[in-house]
C-alpha cells in the first residue's frame, strides 16, 4: 500500500511540474511609438513601455526600439546585433517599423517597401529563427490624421502590404497593428481621439503644448498594448497562455 500511495503521490508531483509555466523573454525591435521613454517627456509613452502589463510574472519584456529608427537603421546602429546575441531558443522578438523607413530624404534611414524594408524584415525574422527564437511581425499604428469629411487618411502607403507580404510569404505571426488601430481612430473620429495621441496642455517644458499625432500618451500606449495583447492570444503560440488581460 505504501509503494503504490508513494507512486501515486509522485505522479500527482510530476503532473503539477508539467503545468508549471517556464520564464520566458520577449524582446522588442522598433521605433518610437514602441519604446520606452524618458521621465521628462511624460505622458509620451511607447506601447511597449508598458507591454510587460498583459503579462503574468514568468515573462521578462526587454524593450529594445529606439526613437526615429528604421529597419535599416537599426540594423547599420549595430542595436540589431545587440539583440540578436541575447536570443536563445523559444524567446520571443517583436518586430515593428515602417514610420521611419518612409524617411525618403534620409539615406540612413529609407528603405524601399518591396525591396530593402522587405528584405530587411527577412533578416529579422531568418535571424530570429537561426536562433531558434520566435519572430512576431507588426504593422505600425496609424498617426491621427483626417480629411475634412472626418475619415482617416492612410500615412503609411506601401509598407504595411509589404509587411503582411513578407508574412504571408515566411509563415510569420502577423499582428496588423495599422489596420486595428485604423479601425480604431476612425471609430473614434477626429476630437476623441486626441485623448490617446501626445496632446497636451501647456507646461514649463513645453510652452506651446503638444500636438503630436504619432506618438501615444499613456492611455494610448495601454490601449495600443492590449490591442496586442488580444491579438496575440488568438494564435496557437505557448506566449498566448501568459497573457493577463485587465477587466
Amino acid at each position: 500500500m505504501k509503494t503504490k500511495f508513494g507512486i501515486a503521490l509522485l505522479a500527482l508531483f510530476l503532473a503539477a511540474c508539467s503545468q508549471v509555466q517556464k520564464p520566458v523573454d520577449v524582446y522588442m525591435v522598433g521605433d518610437s511609438t514602441m519604446s520606452n521613454k524618458k521621465a521628462e517627456v511624460y505622458p509620451e509613452t511607447g506601447w511597449g513601455q508598458v507591454f510587460d502589463q498583459f503579462f503574468n510574472e514568468q515573462v521578462t519584456v526587454h524593450n529594445h526600439a529606439v526613437n526615429g529608427r528604421s529597419t535599416k537603421s537599426f540594423i547599420t546602429e549595430g542595436r540589431w546585433q545587440v539583440v540578436l546575441d541575447s536570443l536563445k531558443a523559444d524567446d520571443y522578438v517583436f518586430i515593428q517599423f515602417g514610420h521611419n523607413d518612409q524617411k525618403d530624404k534620409d539615406s540612413t534611414r529609407y528603405t524601399d517597401p518591396y525591396g530593402t524594408y522587405s528584405q530587411n524584415l527577412e533578416k529579422y525574422v531568418r535571424e530570429s529563427r537561426d536562433k531558434a527564437a520566435i519572430p512576431i511581425l507588426l504593422t505600425s499604428i496609424v498617426r491621427r490624421k483626417f480629411d475634412e469629411n472626418g475619415r482617416l487618411i492612410d500615412t503609411h502607403k506601401e509598407y504595411p502590404e509589404a509587411m503582411r507580404q513578407v508574412a504571408e510569404r515566411l509563415d510569420v505571426p502577423l499582428i496588423d497593428l495599422q489596420r486595428l488601430t485604423a479601425g480604431m481612430v476612425q471609430e473614434m473620429g477626429d476630437e476623441p481621439s486626441k485623448e490617446i495621441y501626445l496632446w497636451t496642455e501647456p507646461t514649463e517644458r513645453f510652452p506651446a503644448g503638444r500636438q503630436d499625432d504619432t506618438h501615444l500618451c499613456v492611455a494610448g500606449a495601454l490601449t495600443v498594448a492590449e490591442l496586442v495583447a488580444v491579438e496575440l492570444a488568438k494564435f496557437p503560440l505557448d506566449l498566448a497562455e501568459y497573457i493577463v488581460l485587465k477587466e
